[in-house]
Parts: structure tokens; sequence; C-alpha cells
């Protein structure tokens, strides 16, 4: 697509380029989406054009001003602007009107009686020709008196449509007399109870280009098929420009589903917590779990653009957050499983700093300040009573490397009456801050919190919301069905104290646990909530090195 713009611009036949991106405002935008904002305002941003933001507003029952406010957000958090003021197609309904009006005097449109189930029979399929309607051959005059008596709302919803005279017999379904426009007795969010018609998305959509001079109208595969109607619209029509339609494969991501409907009713059957649940392959949905623009503009980047119609394994977008946080994200402990350690020889008011990176690599980060006392946290999972031979965690008589700190060594295991491990006391050998001396190795480092100074925090541990890699695969089945009933477990663990004061939204690597982000909207009033992004193992660099 670049290839052929730049042919395009450098063969005289373009100029200024202009692209649009055109929503529905009847939901949250979804990573599919993502893609087409990474394409439309990419390639403008590219070749020095422009990018125009607007809303297909033509079905007012699905739609909502919060579905128009939150998709202005994503694409401003996303890094991106759109050109001039935010437009809609019900801008352009007078206009529309009267192009109508403009195809029944030229023979080309005419008012249908025929219902909705009547039209689809007659329609034909794929092997058979359609058949014409009845009404089909109505007079130029009665089909303009008809047309603006249903603009008036005289008729009742379904009674009446105004349909393209172009051919039923056409090969392509979409060229049989396809539908302009229904009756809709419902308040439209911007133009009021002005209108009781409304045109459909394929009378809108190229004519709406055209009045805004767009010079590259790009979709997705779904729009192929389309595409002729698109172009004999903009032939029988006096339209300003003739922008041109240019497909491109959609975004499909394993263990996912984008379908806004049933996306909805993932919200509206209570399964998730709103269209922003980090669950939820959302754009405000996946920057809640603590996804960045940079990454989701890096996973469009990765997966290209092509019109080979294909599913991207979901690992390449957790290696794209990964990549991400690994270069930008602060360090910090974080213990989810608490067990008490305490450590015997250390006085009960010990509190000694250890001072530590903030990252690793990154000196502008600064350094954080660790405190140890008697008592710590660590994971349940760092220790075992009867560990197997590569277990190189704590065990009794064992030694490990609190991070960051001295090594320790397993000296009791402290049992409640239930038999259950209430608490370990260990010992700290004050010669190995820093070093291992020579002649004994200790192989294994756990994270550590100490319990004085140790704040809570409730964290959530996002999983894939559904078990199956294609959850709609079958069409005939409920996808609901595939459902993961752990896609969200929570616990209450401890973090170091650098970590009291955060914002939301701050994005932190758990050391030997994995990426989390502070919760937007739970993140508040002194109460820590982090979402897990995503673990520390990278599947999708196995997955390459593997194919390499």
């Amino acid at each position: 697509m670049r290839n052929q713009i730049r042919d395009e611009i450098e063969s005289g036949r373009a100029t200024t380029i202009v692209t649009r991106f055109p929503p529905e405002p009847n939901g949250f935008l979804h990573i599919g989406h993502a893609k087409s904002i990474w394409v439309n305002f990419g390639l403008a941003e590219q070749f020095g054009g422009r990018c125009h933001l607007r809303f297909d507003d033509t079905n007012p029952a699905k739609e909502e001003q919060a579905y128009i406010d939150a998709i202005q957000e994503d694409i401003r958090w996303l890094g991106y602007e759109w050109s001039g003021a935010v437009r809609f197609a019900s801008d352009y309904f007078d206009q529309l009107y009267a192009w109508a009006q403009h195809l029944v005097r030229e023979g080309k449109a005419y008012v249908d009686d025929l219902s909705p189930d009547e039209i689809r029979e007659y329609r034909g399929t794929l092997t058979e020709p359609g058949r014409p309607s009845p009404y089909r051959d109505r007079g130029v005059e009665e089909n303009l008196d008809l047309l603006e008596r249903m603009r008036l709302g005289e008729f009742a919803e379904g009674s009446k449509v105004l349909r393209a005279r172009i051919d039923m017999a056409a090969p392509n379904i979409n060229l049989r007399d396809p539908i302009l426009y229904r009756i809709r007795h419902a308040h439209h969010h911007q133009t009021g109870d002005a209108w009781k018609i409304y045109p459909s998305y394929d009378f809108t959509h190229g004519q709406s280009d055209a009045i805004e001079g767009i010079t590259h109208s790009l979709c997705t595969l779904e729009f192929e098929d389309h595409r002729p109607l698109y172009e004999w619209f903009l032939a029988q029509l006096p339209v300003p420009s003739k922008p041109r339609q240019t497909e491109f494969a959609r975004m499909n991501v394993n263990y996912t589903v984008t379908s806004k409907r049933k996306l909805k009713l993932l919200v509206d059957q209570d399964v998730v917590d709103g269209w922003d649940d980090p669950r939820m392959p959302t754009i405000s949905g996946l920057r809640r779990r603590g996804y960045t623009p940079a990454s989701l503009r890096k996973f469009c980047d990765m997966t290209g653009v092509s019109r080979a119609a294909n599913v991207v394994d979901i690992a390449m977008l957790h290696f794209a957050i990964r990549s991400d946080l690994e270069d930008n994200a602060p360090r910090a402990m974080c213990v989810l499983n608490p067990l008490k350690v305490v450590l015997t020889n250390l006085t009960a008011d010990h509190d000694e700093v250890f001072e530590v990176p903030g990252h690793p690599a990154r000196e502008d980060m600064g350094t954080r300040r660790l405190p140890l006392t008697r008592e710590i946290w660590i994971d349940r999972e760092d220790f075992m009573e009867e560990p197997p031979k590569k277990f190189f965690r704590l065990a009794p008589g064992k030694e490990v490397r609190l991070r960051n700190g001295y090594v320790i060594r397993c000296d009791e295991v402290i049992k409640g009456d239930d038999g259950e491990i209430d608490a370990l006391h260990c010992s700290v050998d004050f010669d190995t801050l820093g070093k291992n001396p020579e002649g004994r190795k200790v192989k294994g480092v756990i994270h550590w919190v100490s319990a004085e100074h140790g704040v809570p925090v409730e964290v959530r541990l996002y999983d894939n919301l559904f078990l199956d890699e294609a959850p709609d695969r079958d069409k005939d089945a409920d996808f609901l069905d595939h459902l993961n009933p752990d896609s969200l477990v929570t616990v209450t663990g401890i973090a170091e104290p650098a970590l009291a004061n955060i914002e939301p939204e701050a994005r932190y690597q758990f050391e030997r646990v994995g990426y989390f982000c502070a919760d937007r909207h739970a993140c508040r009033d002194g109460k820590l909530v982090f979402n897990r992004t995503v673990g520390l193992k990278d599947s999708w660099a196995k997955i390459q090195k593997k194919q390499g």
C-alpha cells in the first residue's frame, strides 16, 4: 500500500494524500480498529497528508455519545490527531438526500414496499439471479412523492425503503438493487428528530468520502465485494471528487473476538466489567491492562499490511508490550503469595536500607530504597520442604540470595496446628552482600519485601478471556461456552514501600513476576490496585527461534 501511494506521488497521479478513519459510534474501538487507525493516520503522516475522523452515524438506535467520546480519547491516546474538526456522516444528510432524489429523477432509484424478508427472498442467491420487485417500475413523480413522505415520517418503520435500480441478475449480490434509505423513527444524537429516514452505509460512505475530498478510502477486505457499488454511486452522482477504495486484511488475533455485537454481549451480560475491562480486546481495555501506545503501534507494524487474511498469534502482541516495558518500566518487588520469614540473627530494631537502581540499564530512572528488617515476606512458591533436584530456591538447610541483598539459609520451618507452614526461621550471612564468597555457590535468587515497611496491594492476575484459539469459529455454537473461568484471579500482595504513592497507569516490572500497571480507575485515595499486563516469559521469541 505504501509503495502504491509512493508510485502515485512520484508519477504525479496524486499530490496531497487524504485518508479517513470512519468508525460507527456503536461501541468501543478494538484491536482491529487500532490497525485501521495505524494504517490511515500513519500513511497520511508518512506522505505529509491529512487524515479525517468521521463518524458513520447512520443508525441512531445503536449509537451513543459515550461511544463518540471514547473513540476520540482512544485515537488521541494512540498518539494521533485528526485533521480539522470531527466530522459526522450526518453532516451530509441534506446532500445525501438530494443525491437520492437525483437518482430517482434519473430512473436509478425507486421506493419499494416489499418487507425485509421479501427483499431477501427476491434478491436471489449466489447461484440464482434475483427477481425484480413489483414496485420497481413506479414512475418518477410517485417515487419522489413517496420518498418525501418517508422523510416526513408518514409511514411505519419497515413499510418502505428506497432502493437503487441497478441489476437484479448481477453476479455481485451487492448490485442487486441495494437499499439506500430505511425508515427509522429514532432520535439522533446529532440531528435530533429532523430525520425519519436514514441512509445505508453503502450509500453514505463513498459520497461522504467524495464530499471530503478523500483520495484513498482504505478499508478491510470484507468491503471488497462492496467496491463495485461504491464506484457505481460515484459514477452516477455529481460528486465533487472520485476517491478510490483499497482493501487490506483485517486484524484477527487468536483467543479473541472482535465482533462488536459479541463484545457488547460480554458487557451487557456482565461477563466483563465494562468495555474497558482489561480482558477485553478494546483499545481502552488494553490501555487499562497496561499496554502502551508505542506497543500497539509496534504490534501493528509487526503484523504489516497485506491482502492475505490470517490470524495473528496473541504471543506477538505480548512480545510487543514486553519489549517496550523491558526498556521503559522501572523495577519493583512485590510478593503475591506471602510467606513470612524471620531473620533470626537480626535484632528486632534492625532497619538496614539498600540503595538499588530503579532500572538496571537506565540511570535516568534513579534509585529506590529497599529496607531490610528482621521480618520479611517471600513468595510461598519460593520455598519447598522437600524440593526436587533442580529446585534452586529456598528449602530446609538450603541457601538463596535475597535480591539486591544478603544470602540467607533456612534453619527452621514453623507450622501451625493445622500443619500448614506459618513462617520460616532463617539466618543471614553478612559477608555476602554484593558478592559470592569463594568456594560457595548460591544459584537461587528470590524477591522479598520488608514486613514492617511493605504496602498491601490488590493484584489482578488477568489471562485470556477464552480458552479456545478461535472461540467464534463455530457459527452454530455459543462462543460464551469457551470462556476461561480463570481469566481473572485477584490476590492481596505486599509491595516494596516505593510504590506507596504512585499515580494511576504507572507501569512496573515486578521482579521475577511480570509487568503490571496501576489501575487507572481503582488506584485512588491511597488504594493500590495493579493489573497484570503480561508475564516475563517471552513465548513469541521462542516461536521465532524455532521457526528461524
